[in-house]
């Protein structure tokens, strides 16, 4: 690895009680050029601005895929990652279905491990605080031909990060927009998966939602995703989840919630959803929450659902009575250190840099 560490640290300006996230980034980032068939050496340098042009073909074609993640920094000032063999497996299946050059694992793991080491010191410390992590691939070739590229970058920005959602939002159930469909890039994290779904999500945000339940393309009749999340539906004490597909992302915030359900001896149903059920559910007081889980958001708890034309309000739950909130719960504190790992998620980051 070549490391290049900055000179002007603006580490001095950050105020971790007021930060923008998404807009405010670390110091440092990790990049990797790939060429005549394969990659070269990775790079950490300062974050800043690269050299493209219009023409560059990840802007033209959309050969773009990117994965979420977050470090954690518990009340010690230890860094952890989050089962980043997860993500290192999932940007590869992505970058797969794009025709992008595939990463290795050294490539991917060293340059996170170097990125967040370097950089410690942005982690945010405290409740819902954390640094998150934005690997990505994209073609870089300057040419206007509709073909698979022959040069990409590899890389991984990151910015600290605070909760959002603290409070529960209305979802609106997509009867006409569709977030993917059978033989699409549904499961891979396309760049283009997120600019198709602003357009449905503005028009709901209009009729005063703030995100979608998307269903599926062909009946509209079942549940896939909602918004940027995997969906979670309680009915009586009985959790359900749609399983993982060509259209549905395989999330590692999902996952983790079903197992560590299992673990409490919650019942979890791997299966579709119909929109009916969930619909029938709620009107005989058996549906209890109906929540989405994703890498930045944790958990968002869902107040509403717009069907049909109406908006049907949900039952509101204490954290005790509810599932989302408990499993959130088990979720963050293992991953800031403050419970026990009987999975083996927690990746501490040592001082892989001290001596550079």
């Amino acid at each position: 690895m070549i490391i290049q560490k900055t000179e002007n640290s603006r580490i001095s300006t950050f105020d971790p009680n007021n930060f923008s996230f998404g807009s405010t980034f670390i110091d440092h980032m990790i990049i990797c050029e790939y060429e005549n068939g394969k990659w070269g050496d990775v790079k950490l340098v300062p974050y800043g601005p690269i050299p493209f042009t219009p023409a560059m073909m990840g802007v033209n074609y959309g050969q773009a895929c990117f994965e979420g993640m977050k470090a954690y920094k518990d009340k010690d000032g230890q860094v952890f990652l989050f089962r980043p063999e997860k993500n290192f497996e999932r940007i590869n299946k992505s970058a797969k279905r794009l025709a992008m050059p595939e990463v290795t694992e050294e490539m991917f793991l060293d340059g996170l491990k170097a990125l967040v080491d370097i950089d410690r010191e942005w982690i945010p410390q405290g409740e819902g605080m954390s640094l998150y992590i934005r690997p990505l691939i994209f073609a870089t070739e300057e040419a206007l031909k509709a073909r698979v590229a022959n040069k990409y970058m590899f890389a991984i920005v990151a910015t600290p990060a605070q909760s959002y959602y603290s409070e529960p939002v209305s979802v609106k159930i997509s009867d006409h927009y569709s977030r993917a469909a059978n033989g699409g890039v549904g499961s891979a994290k396309a760049a283009g998966n997120y600019a198709a779904s602003f357009y449905p999500t503005q028009l709901a945000i209009e009729e005063g939602y703030e995100q979608i339940i998307w269903t599926d393309d062909a009946t509209h009749e079942y549940f896939e995703e909602s918004g940027t999340m995997n969906v979670f539906v309680r009915i009586n004490d009985t959790i359900y989840t749609p399983p993982t597909s060509e259209k549905i992302l395989d999330g590692v915030t999902r996952d983790s919630f079903i197992q560590l359900a299992k673990k409490r001896g919650i019942e979890v149903k791997i299966e579709p959803i119909a929109v009916k059920t969930v619909i029938e559910a709620l009107k005989n007081g058996e549906l209890k929450e109906v929540w989405g889980v994703g890498t930045a958001v944790v958990t968002t708890q869902f107040q509403a659902l717009g069907y049909q034309g109406e908006k049907l309000v949900l039952p509101r739950l204490s954290d005790e009575e509810s599932y989302a909130a408990i499993l959130k719960k088990d979720l963050v504190d293992l991953q800031t250190n403050l419970s026990e790992d009987p999975f083996g998620w927690r990746v501490m980051v040592g001082h892989v840099l001290e001596t550079v």
